[in-house]
């Protein structure tokens, strides 16, 4: 017996319905970024990487790409609200060239409740992908 894992959207569906599981995205994503910081500042003590010009660039730059998905993602939102709902499109191909298997299921309609990388993952612990 084989079950088919992957998540069928429907033949077409609302734009605005495929534009807000993107956002949910975006934020998932600033999100996943903007815990890099911290463990970079643990990792290479937070005085030395103050005061490393170098360090601060790479700082500065996760702050900038946190900023830049939150931004395209307040942007997708705001223009999502101005798209009729009766506006549809198919998605199954887009969905196809999504190679995470979570992102696939969250675009895709799929509920999800918490942010892929969850804190309470113990240190060590891995998926295999």
């Amino acid at each position: 017996m084989t079950y088919n894992t992957k998540i069928e959207p429907p033949p077409s569906e609302p734009l605005p319905d495929i534009l807000t599981r993107i956002v949910a995205e975006l934020h998932d994503v600033a999100y996943l970024i903007e815990r890099i910081e911290p463990q970079l500042l643990d990792l290479g003590g937070s005085t030395e990487t103050l005061n490393s010009p170098e360090s601060m660039k790479v700082m500065q730059g996760i702050d900038l790409a946190v900023q830049k998905t939150r931004g395209l993602a307040e942007f997708i939102d705001m223009i999502t609200g101005e798209i009729p709902p009766t506006w549809a499109v198919d998605s199954a191909t887009a969905l196809s060239l999504v190679k995470l298997s979570e992102m696939q299921k969250a675009l895709g309609g799929g509920i999800r409740h918490e942010y892929s990388q969850p804190l309470s993952k113990a240190a060590g612990d891995f998926d295999f992908f």
